[in-house]
């Protein structure tokens, strides 16, 4: 784990724009090969989640569906549809930042990676304070 992929993540999720500020980055052997930022509303794609969209741009990247051997850092627990991509990605490890107790997929399931055979580890709580408060605060201007 190292702290600065997850602060990359937190300064992606300051640029969504009117989404949701959450920022994922993928990493391979110490390196950055992709990043994304929620962009369900500028899409207007339910799917387009920043983990959803790193794990595409990463796919690209190394021309493979399998992300073996490879990290996400992403400011917000995953949903179960961002868990189920993660995965099936077959990434190696998930460092996620604010946990979300209503919708967080392994807060809900905390044996999800278990169940499906995934070699998956899951570490949260990264720059919780840090990743918490971009949240909040959008959530704030909007309501």
């Amino acid at each position: 784990m190292n702290i600065s992929f997850m602060q990359k993540a937190l300064e992606i999720a300051n640029n969504s724009g009117n989404d949701i500020p959450v920022g994922a980055v993928i990493v391979k052997d110490n390196i950055i090969i992709a990043s994304a930022h929620n962009e369900k509303e500028k899409l207007n794609d339910v799917t387009a989640h920043a983990e959803i969209l790193a794990i595409r741009r990463a796919s690209h990247v190394i021309n493979d569906w399998r992300l073996n051997g490879c990290d996400l850092y992403v400011t917000l627990e995953p949903c179960p549809m961002c868990a189920s991509a993660i995965i099936q990605a077959r990434l190696k490890s998930l460092y996620f930042g604010s946990f979300d107790t209503i919708c967080g997929a392994f807060s809900v399931l905390p044996d999800l990676a278990k169940i499906t055979n995934s070699k998956l580890t899951v570490k949260g709580g990264i720059m919780e304070q840090e990743c918490a408060k971009i949240l909040k605060g959008y959530f704030d201007r909007i309501r």
